[in-house]
């Protein structure tokens, strides 16, 4: 039997962060809930999504996290990973805009 996995939605400096991980609950530092097994994307191809990677480049060395309880939106017991997220608060966007493509030139 597989570890269950989790979906994670917290605050953070305006910003609401989803990340996957593979266990969550109770901290010992006591209102907070800890994030621990981090799950990202392993992927060696062309394609990359940048926020995947941002996300990796500030939680990839992270044992655990320990997120204050008023900051956790939700947490769902997922079955498949998703993409992970950095959206905007108050707008609901995409935070990390993806790599530009060249511009057209013009005629």
């Amino acid at each position: 039997m597989s570890k269950p996995l989790y979906k994670v939605t917290f605050l953070n400096h305006g910003r609401v962060y989803e990340l996957y991980a593979r266990r969550v609950g109770s901290s010992a530092l006591w209102g907070f809930t800890e994030v621990a097994e981090l799950v990202f994307d392993v992927r060696d191809g062309v394609l990359v999504d940048p926020t995947e990677e941002r996300l990796r480049d500030e939680f990839g060395d992270t044992r655990a996290l320990h997120l204050p309880m008023q900051s956790v939106v939700r947490i769902e017991e997922v079955e498949k990973k998703g993409a992970a997220a950095i959206r905007d608060a108050v707008t609901g966007e995409t935070v990390v805009t993806p790599f530009p493509l060249p511009a057209k030139p013009r005629s």
